[in-house]
C-alpha cells in the first residue's frame, strides 16, 4: 500500500514520485488531466536541474531530447545588438532547451521503470489529517469516488493547487499587470541553431513591446512569447489573482508583433498551439501543514523571466524526497521534515524577487554582469539553517561552506580504473557521503583509523552512509568498504579550498556538515541527530 500521495503529474510531481521510488518509497501519483499536455510551456533547463537528473540517471536522456541554448540576439528599438554568446561557467552542464512535454515524457517513462503509473483523470476533492495520517477523497472522470488514507500528501498541482486550497494556506502576492500570449511556430530567418532572440521596443512608464523566441529542438521551430494583443483580453479581465487561460492568439496576431519589432519581418508559419495567460507573483504562507506539503507552482509562482519556475519546483521535489524517505523508513526523526520549508521557502521568495526585478527592468539592464550562478541555480545555499552544521573554524574561508552545493570535480583516479572519475560519479546514489580530504600523501595510519571507524559504525554505513577519501597519492593503499581516490592534478583541492577538511554530502548534493576532520565530535553529533536509531 502506498504511503505517499503525490497530487499532480507535471515535472515537479513526476520528479518527486521518481525520487521517492529511487529512495525505496512507493508513492501513488494522480493528475486531474486525462492526458499529458502537448503544449510547450517551460523550456529552459538550468545546469543545476541537469545535475539533479544526472543523479537520477536521466541526464543523458534529457540532453539527447533537447538542444543547448548557446546565445542571445537582442534587437532594441529596431537596432541589432552584438550577439551575446553564453560563457562556459566550468559546470558539468550548460543550459538546455527542452520542451515540457519531453521532460514529462522522459520522467513518466522513468517512473514506469519502478512499476508506477500515473492515475489520470483523478481529482483530489477532499482532505483531512490527524496525527497519524491524511484521509483523502479522489474522484474519477466517470463519477466514481475513492476514500483512501496516506501517511503524507504532497501537492505538486500547480497555481490552482487543490492541496493548498483544501489546507487553507494563503497564497500571498499580487497579480502581474500584463497578460502574455505564447505560440509554437516555425520562423524563416537566419538565426543559428540554439540562439534565442529578443526584440524590444522600450516604452516609458510601461513594459516594453516584446517578441521573445526560444528555440526548440526541431530546427526552425520556436516558442514565441509577447504581450497579448488587446482584443484577446476581455476588458473586465479574467484573472482571479493566480493564473488564467484566455482565448489563444491566431498566427496573424503573432505575426503582427513580429512585423512590428523584427527589422527583417521574418515570416511565421505552422502554428501548432497558442495561449494567452496571466500570471502572478505569489508565495505560499507555508510549504508544510502537518503531514501535507506543497511544491512547485503550488508554492510559488512568478514571471517567466530566466526560466526559473519549473527548475525551482524540481529542486523543491529533490530536496523533499530524500528527507521524506528517511522519515518513512524510521531512520530519521519527523523533525527533519521541518527543514523542507526552512530551506526551500526562502529560495522561492528570492526567485520571485529576482524575476520580478528582471521583468520590470527587461530591456533596460544597466551595467554589471548578470548573476549567471544564480541563473544556473548553483549558488542556492542552505547555510545557517537548523539541519546544517559548519565547524571549519578559521579554515573555512575558502571552498564551499556547509549548506552550499557540493561542486563537481573532474580528473580523480581510482585504483583499477583506466579512466578518470568525476566526484559526481562517486556521490551519485541515495546515501549521505562522507568525503575526507587529506590534502597530501595518503598515510597508512590515517586510512586504518578511518577503516576502524567504518567498522565501528557499520550499522550506519550499511544503509545510510558511504565514505570516500581523497588524497594526492594513494601509495598503494585501499579503504575496504569505502572509496579511496587520488587527486593527481589537485582539482579537488582547488575546488574545495586546498585544506585538509571533511564534508558530509547529503543525497541532494548539498553539504550538511563541514569540519576540519572526520573524527570531530561535531560530526558524530550531527550524524546522531540525523540518524538517532544508529
Amino acid at each position: 500500500m502506498a504511503e505517499v500521495l503525490v497530487v499532480g503529474a507535471g515535472p515537479v510531481g513526476l520528479t518527486l514520485a521518481c525520487e521517492l521510488a529511487r529512495h525505496g518509497v512507493r508513492p501513488r501519483i494522480i493528475d486531474r488531466a486525462p492526458q499529458p499536455s502537448a503544449y510547450c510551456r517551460a523550456i529552459g533547463v538550468t545546469p543545476r536541474t541537469l545535475e539533479v537528473w544526472d543523479d537520477m540517471g536521466l541526464a543523458r536522456e534529457m540532453v539527447d531530447a533537447g538542444l543547448w541554448l548557446t546565445s542571445l540576439r537582442s534587437i532594441i528599438n529596431g537596432q541589432r545588438m552584438v550577439d551575446a554568446i553564453y560563457p562556459n561557467m566550468g559546470l558539468p552542464y550548460a543550459s538546455l532547451g527542452l520542451p515540457q512535454y519531453e521532460t514529462e515524457r522522459i520522467l513518466t517513462r522513468h517512473l514506469a521503470r519502478f512499476g508506477i503509473a500515473i492515475e489520470r483523470g483523478s481529482t483530489l476533492s477532499a482532505l483531512s489529517q490527524d496525527a497519524d495520517g491524511v484521509a483523502v477523497r479522489v474522484e474519477g472522470e466517470d463519477g466514481s469516488a475513492e476514500e483512501a488514507r496516506f501517511r503524507y500528501v504532497i501537492g505538486c498541482d500547480g497555481a490552482h493547487s487543490a492541496v493548498r486550497r483544501l489546507l487553507g494556506i494563503a497564497f500571498e502576492g499580487a497579480a502581474y499587470p500584463w497578460p502574455f500570449m505564447l505560440g509554437d511556430v516555425r520562423i524563416d530567418w537566419d538565426v543559428p541553431y540554439g540562439m534565442s532572440v529578443r526584440a524590444l521596443r522600450l516604452v516609458e512608464g510601461g513594459p516594453p513591446h516584446m517578441f521573445i523566441a526560444i528555440p526548440l529542438p526541431e530546427p526552425g521551430r520556436y516558442r514565441v512569447s509577447m504581450l497579448a494583443a488587446p482584443h484577446l483580453v476581455p476588458a473586465s479581465g479574467t484573472d482571479h489573482g493566480i493564473q488564467a487561460e484566455l482565448t489563444g492568439p491566431s498566427l496573424a496576431d503573432l505575426q503582427a508583433v513580429a512585423d512590428e519589432l523584427l527589422p527583417d519581418h521574418a515570416p511565421l508559419s505552422d502554428l501548432r498551439w497558442s495561449s494567452v495567460y496571466r500570471i502572478s507573483m505569489r508565495l505560499a504562507a507555508a510549504f508544510r501543514q502537518g503531514r501535507c506539503f506543497i511544491a512547485g507552482d503550488a508554492a510559488h509562482i512568478h514571471p517567466p523571466t530566466g526560466g526559473q519556475g519549473m527548475n525551482t519546483g524540481i529542486q523543491d521535489a529533490y530536496n523533499l524526497a530524500w528527507k521524506l524517505a528517511l522519515v518513512l523508513k524510521g531512520a530519521s526523526p519527523c523533525s527533519l521534515l521541518d527543514s523542507y520549508e526552512d530551506e526551500r521557502r526562502p529560495v522561492g521568495a528570492e526567485v520571485i524577487a529576482r524575476t520580478r526585478e528582471a521583468s520590470e527592468g527587461y530591456g533596460r539592464e544597466r551595467g554589471g554582469a548578470p548573476d549567471r550562478a544564480a541563473d544556473a541555480q548553483v549558488s542556492v545555499s542552505y547555510r545557517r539553517t537548523n539541519w546544517v552544521e559548519d565547524e571549519a573554524g578559521e579554515l573555512g574561508s575558502a571552498g564551499p561552506a556547509a549548506g552550499d552545493r557540493a561542486p563537481d570535480v573532474a580528473g580523480l583516479v581510482r585504483q583499477g580504473l583506466g579512466f578518470p572519475v568525476r566526484l559526481f560519479d562517486v556521490l551519485r546514489g541515495t546515501e549521505h557521503v562522507l568525503v575526507v580530504h587529506l590534502n597530501g600523501a595518503c598515510e597508512r595510519a590515517t586510512v586504518q583509523d578511518v577503516s576502524d571507524w567504518m567498522q565501528h559504525r557499520g550499522d550506519l554505513l550499511q544503509d545510510h552512509l558511504r565514505v570516500v577519501m581523497v588524497t594526492s597519492n594513494v601509495a598503494g593503499q585501499a579503504l575496504p568498504g569505502g572509496e579511496l581516490l587520488e587527486d593527481p592534478g589537485r582539482t579537488f583541492a582547488e575546488a574545495y579550498g586546498g585544506q585538509a577538511m571533511s564534508y558530509l554530502v547529503r543525497p541532494d548534493g548539498h553539504l550538511g556538515w563541514r569540519g576540519r576532520s572526520w573524527w570531530e565530535a561535531g560530526l558524530q553529533e550531527h550524524l546522531g541527530k540525523l540518524f538517532p536509531a544508529t
